[in-house]
């Protein structure tokens, strides 16, 4: 299970409640949750069609049944706690979400010193973070032959 960040993946739900989201298919001019690859995370928003309704997580993608898993909801207009989605269509899509950006100003770079979501560098990349790190019990990096991960 890798974490996988892809571009221009928006698709639409009815599902209802807190539960894993029934994928109905990529929109028109966007590509299907598919390409994020059976079992792999993703950042993800659902959104209302009025917005009243929003969350940002980290979910599961699984090909069977074309479904998306809320395992970490990260922030929602439900103070922070997965959304009780009423009945209707909402938008559910890929984003970078602001709780797992790399920032910077002042001349300095921000980061999370625990890495949470299993990931992978991508093969023949290199990849270097700011030390300590921590990483959560369960999680992995994948580090493929002729990459480097280097902690400064």
């Amino acid at each position: 299970m890798a974490l996988v960040i892809a571009d221009r993946v928006k698709e639409t739900t009815t599902t209802t409640g807190t539960g894993t989201l029934t994928l109905a298919g990529a929109e028109t001019g966007f590509q299907s949750f598919s390409v994020v690859g059976d079992g792999n995370t993703c950042y993800y928003a659902i959104s209302s069609s009025g917005g009243s309704e929003w969350e940002v997580g980290i979910g599961t993608y699984t090909a069977s049944g074309t479904t998306l898993s809320r395992d970490t909801i990260l922030d929602s207009s439900n103070s922070g706690s997965a959304v009780n989605l009423s009945a209707g269509t909402k938008d559910v899509f890929s984003v970078y979400p602001a709780a797992r950006a790399v920032t910077g100003g002042s001349g300095y770079v921000e980061h999370d010193a625990t890495i949470s979501v299993s990931s992978s560098i991508s093969s023949g990349k290199n990849a270097i973070s700011g030390g300590p790190i921590s990483i959560d019990s369960g999680v992995s990096v994948t580090v493929p032959s002729g990459s480097i991960w280097t902690i400064v």
